[in-house]
């Protein structure tokens, strides 16, 4: 069998290299339009679960990974000049651009050479190909083209989103939140590196109006961002990486695959970034639709078993993924709040924890927020 992979960004590497690993004499090329190296962001966060998906059955690549990640235990909401610590609300990080070469060391130990640089054009070109994996992200080529077959809806947020870096380490994932004259903004920022950190700032509508940064080149909306979040940033700069304004994709396939073609990741689903979800998500894809491709030889039972046994559990996060960005679509709403109802409402927002869980998870938090309600 020949397989083609388009895309080699998590997903991608890390299908590539539990296909090789299982059976090296398959036929598989994996193709990236981009050239070694390119890649915008800095960190990628994990929730607190981490790399434990890959432990059971992936015990070299989690240990590979681990010792490049930062990690953490509690998580920092700042707003009005308070600083409320939700303890137990544990995250991990690592670079975007350290995690992808670490998977490509990975797909490379198992005999995987991505050839990157090829843009395909059409899926004409892979006609030679048995099995077209679409790995290639939200602007997926196999989706795009198999749009109706797949039912394909993409849709957007209304709030706007710049990912900028700081040389800045934060000791927890912080939320940061400011109000302005011309409306409120929000950084979510973590460390990565010992010494780096993902800055990025969110917005609604109006106030990326409001604040011209519609006008604005990456350095602009960088020395502006810099100036408002100077407290938190302790007046340090902000770095930028392709750092322009989005507005987050919400991507649904209602069928995963058509005829030999199948979607993982980005290309299939997408994870509001506010639950640190996205990677590990894209990862286990790879591992399920391998798992499948194992214990069938047609390719259609397999790609139908692979949607049967992911769906579940995908549709569950993608759930609480979209009742995150809900929330954050309204955080100027929110910012009417006390201090200790506003966390209360942020750490609530996915509809997942409830007060009772949290007072296992997050005793010390729920001890104040009782304390300050009852006064």
């Amino acid at each position: 069998m020949r397989i083609a992979i388009l895309g080699a960004g998590p997903a991608g590497l890390y299908l590539a290299y539990l296909i090789k690993r299982r059976d090296p004499s398959t036929d598989l090329t994996v193709i990236e339009q981009n050239p070694v190296g390119a890649t915008f962001g800095f960190g990628v966060v994990f929730s607190d679960r981490a790399l434990e998906f890959l432990r059971g059955d992936d015990e070299e690549t989690y240990a590979e990974i681990l010792p490049h990640m930062e990690s953490w235990s509690d998580m920092t909401l700042n707003l009005r000049g308070q600083r409320i610590v939700i303890d137990g609300i544990g995250f991990a990080a690592v670079g975007r651009l350290r995690l992808l070469q670490l998977l490509q060391g990975r797909a490379a130990s198992a005999g995987v050479a991505p050839v990157h640089g090829r843009a395909v054009r059409t899926l004409g070109e892979l006609d030679d190909f048995d099995l077209v994996v679409g790995a290639d992200g939200v602007n997926s080529l196999v989706r795009r083209t198999y749009a109706v077959e797949l039912g394909a809806r993409v849709g957007r947020l209304n709030n706007r989103f710049a990912w900028f870096g700081t040389a800045k380490p934060f000791d927890t994932l912080t939320q940061t939140f400011i109000e302005t004259g011309k409306g409120a903004l929000n950084a979510h920022h973590y460390r990565y590196a010992p010494d780096a950190s993902t800055f990025i700032v969110e917005t609604n509508a109006d106030t990326f109006e409001g604040m011209g940064f519609a006008g604005m080149d990456e350095a602009q909306s960088a020395q502006v961002c810099a100036r408002l979040f100077a407290e938190a940033l302790d007046g340090r700069p902000l770095i930028c990486n392709n750092s322009i304004w989005r507005q987050f994709p919400l991507v649904r396939n209602e069928r995963w695959s058509h005829d030999k073609y199948v979607l993982i990741g980005d290309a299939l689903h997408t994870a509001h970034f506010s639950i640190g979800s996205g990677t590990r998500l894209a990862m286990e894809d790879a591992i399920a639709l391998d798992k499948a491709l194992a214990a069938r030889k047609d390719v259609r039972e397999a790609f139908a078993a692979y949607e049967a046994a992911r769906r579940p559990v995908l549709e569950k996060l993608v759930g609480g993924a979209n009742g995150s960005a809900d929330w954050y679509e309204h955080f100027a709403d929110h910012l009417k709040l006390a201090p200790v109802d506003f966390a209360m409402s942020y750490i609530t927002r996915s509809g997942r924890v409830d007060i009772e869980r949290l007072r296992k998870l997050s005793p010390r938090f729920v001890a104040r927020y009782e304390r300050e309600r009852s006064r």
